[in-house]
Formats: C-alpha cells, sequence, structure tokens
C-alpha cells in the first residue's frame, strides 16, 4: 500500500479529544478513513495526506457523539418546537393527528433529524414503532412511519444512527398478549444495522407515578395501587408472557415500567427464565420507583435502565402530592444506579422533554447534588458508552477509538469542566460517520 493509499479521508486536530475509552485517555487528533477511526493522536497525524480533509478543532473540545437512548424523533419531527416540559414548549401542538401522509412523515423525520445533528446527536433509539399504533391518533407512531422510516433508510437519507423498537400495542396505553406473541413472531425488516438496527420491542407495564398510575407494592396516598396496561386473561400473566416470548425469541426487550412492582415483575420473569446479560440488554424505561434491592437484581441480570432527570425535575412535585414528599424524595434514585453499576443511559424522552442533552446533564447534576470532573464524565458515558452498550454496538461506538465509527460532537469548550452549567456550552459541530452534518452558521450539512 503507497502513501496515498494510506492516507486518512480527515484528520480532526488542535483541541481537546475525549475518547471516553477504558482508561479515558485524552488525545489532540483523530484519522478517519471510510467513515471510521484508523488512528488517534500522533499516529493520527502521520496519516495526512494531499488529499485529506483537515477538521482544526481551533482549541475546541470533542466526544463521542451524543447517543439518546429513548427518543421519540418522529413525533419530535411532528411536533417541534413544541415539547411538554422545558423552555422551548410554545404551546402544544393541536390535539388530533399531527402526520397522515408519507410526505409528512418524511418532513418529520428530516426535521428531527436536522434538529439532533445541531445538538451533536448522532445516535438514538426510536421507542416504539409498529402496528399497534396503526389507530393512533397523532400518526407518528404506526406501521406507516416505520415504512417511512424504511424508505428514509435505504435511499441513505439518515444523519443519525437509529435503533428501533417495534410497538405491538398502543403508546402510553394497553397492549393484548395475542397481537404482541404475533408481533414478536412477524419478521422484522431488512436494514443495515449500522444504521437502523431493528433490536426488539417495546412493552408498556404502566403509567406513572403522577397519575397515580405506575404499578406499586406500597398504595399511593390515596389508598390506590394503580395497575398493569397488559391484558390478556389475566393482566400479570400476559406481561409475563410477553415478556417471555419476546427474550425466547432473542429480541431485546424495552419496558415503560415506573412503578416497583412492575419492575419486580419484569426481573422475577428473567430470573425464572435464566436470563443473564447478552448483547442487545433489557431495560428498564424510567425505572422511578426502582428500590435499591430492584436495582441489585437488576444489576445481576444485566438488565439497563434508561432516565430522564428532566422529566424528574419537571414532576417531582406533582408526584409528591400523590406519593408523599419521604416517597417521592426516594424516586429516580439515580445516584444509587450509578453507585450499583446497573448500566445506566441518561435519556430526553423528547419530545416530552427536550432532545437537547446539555439540559439533561445540569438537571442530572441538580438531582444529584453535586458537580466535579468526575461525575461529568459520569453522566456523559450515560449518553454515549452507556447506551453504544444498550443498543449491543460497543465494538462500533460510543467511544473515539482505532475501529469505531468516527462520530463526533465538537462543542466550544470542555463540557468537564466543572461549576459552568452545560446550557451554555455551544455546539460548533457534528460528525457521523467521518461526515461533517452540521458546522454552525451553515444551514445546509456540508462534508
Amino acid at each position: 500500500m503507497d502513501h496515498h493509499d494510506a492516507a486518512a479521508d480527515s484528520i480532526v486536530r488542535g483541541g481537546r479529544i475525549h475518547t471516553f475509552d477504558a482508561h479515558d485517555t485524552e488525545v489532540d487528533a483523530i484519522a478517519v478513513r471510510d467513515g471510521v477511526i484508523i488512528a488517534t493522536g500522533a499516529a493520527a497525524q502521520a496519516l495526512i495526506g494531499s488529499a485529506t480533509r483537515v477538521i482544526e478543532l481551533d482549541g475546541r473540545t470533542a466526544l463521542p457523539g451524543i447517543n439518546d437512548g429513548h427518543l421519540h424523533a418522529a413525533w419530535l419531527g411532528a411536533r417541534w418546537p413544541r415539547i411538554f416540559f422545558g423552555d422551548a414548549d410554545h404551546g402544544h401542538a393541536p390535539d388530533g393527528t399531527l402526520v397522515s401522509t408519507e410526505q409528512e412523515r418524511r418532513e418529520a423525520l428530516t426535521r428531527a433529524w436536522r434538529l439532533l445533528a445541531s445538538l451533536g446527536i448522532t445516535s438514538y433509539t426510536e421507542p416504539g414503532i409498529g402496528p399497534g399504533e396503526d389507530d393512533g391518533e397523532t400518526g407518528c407512531f404506526g406501521s406507516d412511519m416505520l415504512g417511512t422510516y424504511l424508505a428514509l433508510h435505504r435511499e441513505g437519507a439518515q444523519t443519525a444512527r437509529v435503533t428501533l423498537l417495534r410497538l405491538f400495542g398502543r403508546i402510553d396505553g394497553d397492549s393484548r398478549l395475542d397481537d404482541v406473541l404475533a408481533g414478536i413472531a412477524a419478521p422484522v425488516p431488512a436494514t443495515d444495522p449500522r444504521w437502523l438496527a431493528i433490536t426488539g420491542v417495546k412493552i408498556f407495564a404502566d403509567g406513572i407515578p403522577p397519575m397515580r398510575s405506575a404499578w406499586v407494592q406500597e398504595p399511593y396516598l390515596d389508598g390506590s395501587h394503580g395497575e398493569l396496561l397488559t391484558r390478556g386473561d389475566d393482566p400479570v400473566v400476559a406481561y409475563r408472557e410477553m415478556v417471555l416470548a419476546a427474550h425466547r425469541a432473542g429480541l431485546q426487550i424495552a419496558v415503560h415500567a415506573t412503578g416497583d412492582r412492575s419492575i419486580d415483575e419484569l426481573l422475577s420473569t428473567l430470573e425464572r427464565a435464566g436470563a443473564s446479560t447478552r448483547r442487545h440488554p433489557h431495560y428498564v424505561v424510567h425505572g422511578d420507583l426502582a428500590t435499591p434491592d430492584l436495582l441489585d437484581r437488576m444489576r445481576a441480570l444485566g438488565v439497563g435502565v434508561a432516565v430522564q432527570p428532566l422529566i424528574a425535575a419537571a414532576t417531582h412535585a406533582w408526584a409528591s402530592t400523590q406519593l408523599g414528599p419521604e416517597r417521592a424524595g426516594r424516586a429516580w434514585p439515580l445516584a444509587e444506579m450509578l453507585e450499583r453499576g446497573v448500566l445506566t443511559t441518561i435519556t430526553s424522552d423528547a419530545p416530552i422533554a427536550t432532545p437537547d442533552w446539555r439540559a439533561s446533564v445540569d438537571a442530572a447534576l441538580a438531582l444529584l447534588g453535586a458537580d466535579d470532573a468526575s461525575l461529568r464524565r459520569r453522566l456523559l458515558r450515560g449518553m454515549t458508552t452507556a447506551p453504544a452498550a444498550q443498543d449491543g454496538a460497543t465494538a462500533v461506538k460510543g467511544s473515539l477509538e482505532a475501529g469505531k465509527y468516527a462520530d463526533l460532537c465538537i462543542l466550544d469548550e470542555d463540557p468537564l469542566t466543572p461549576g459552568r452549567p452545560l446550557a451554555g456550552i455551544g455546539v460548533a459541530a457534528t460528525v457521523v460517520d467521518g461526515r461533517v452534518v452540521y458546522q454552525r452558521g451553515i444551514s445546509a450539512p456540508v462534508g
């Protein structure tokens, strides 16, 4: 191989690059060829050839591209800039259908992708698209939207990598055992998993504590316990059978479970099945009322959790009116999740909250009541290396190492420096697969 063949397609250099590898190595350059990192540091600098594109950081900081492990992109794109909680909320979107035609669905997804690129987000999990929502109100979650995802994917239109979960019940609603079993048995569409990986299924076990619809052991202040959303001859049996069927089919299971009782039933079912750590780990979405014992069992089973600090901040007072202040004070146990080594992803659940991950980190720091470089790194790993593990993709993304995708978020300042809100740190550029998909001041993707 001559020097020209060995040269990098592009080099990113001239600033601090947090690799988030196993040793938290910092380097000053990375070299990219065919969308993959081929070298870092001095070895990267040596690969500059006559045709190599040099991306100068000019003292900025780069880190692995942000991976939001729970974000409804189709719904976000259809609603934006309207969200449910947060400063970006300009009033709720009108009730009823948001998208109904193929063109509207395409516009919703591409609008979301442009927004995510502007935030440094290079990967996300779309948590629930499928036939369970074919009669859904918004038009954002049914089979037609899955078809639009597949069409745009096959056209090479994506500027973010997507992990997608199929949905055989209703969003935030009930699901019938026979529908879920039929869906699990249905073939998975063929895709290039580097860009669209359809890994499993989403199951809604219960609601949320502020609505007294989370399924709990200890009653709410009004004496109620919430209930399961799974439907069959018996809701508990239906829940167990859904989980077992997906598990035995080798599918990843993401369960919306906020109550301790719904989490316990998931773990008990997996324990009886002899479940253990797997490439695509099962995980709990939200886990608001997870107890230390449940977290220990999750860790032992290799079950992860996707948490939303912005939702915790927005709903804590509301939840207190249903749970009581002391019990609400134990909710959203992020510190315990991190201390116990549970696979924990820090996510937005956009458009419930803003997709801006910087706000999520700030909310997490407030929830934890602490701020130092080590903790910031831990939280940012919850948006990079941890979701890569949730996606079963640690071999190819989540950190900036040779052999992994060249997916980067380039910031004006180092987000690990304590004392400065991340919300004030600008995103200068976003690189996906070695291609600049966002550059501040340039409206269209470049590179």
